[in-house]
């Protein structure tokens, strides 16, 4: 995994209901709304919070 690789992650599952937890994830990420897109480096920080609320995210690379 490279430093210049992206990955564009989308959230296409409300977070409401959630585990607070996984809330403060997909905030920090800074995703605010539904089907609102950011672009992270891709390295282990970022794929470790995919791996924790990937069940609310559309990943691309």
């Amino acid at each position: 995994m490279s430093e210049d690789k992206k990955l564009k992650i989308t959230l296409v599952k409300s977070t409401i209901g959630c585990v607070p937890k996984h809330r403060k994830i997909v905030e920090a990420m800074g995703l605010r709304k539904l089907h609102h897109s950011v672009e992270l480096p891709d390295n282990a920080s970022t794929r470790g919070m995919i791996r924790q609320v990937g069940y609310l995210l559309k990943v691309e690379e």
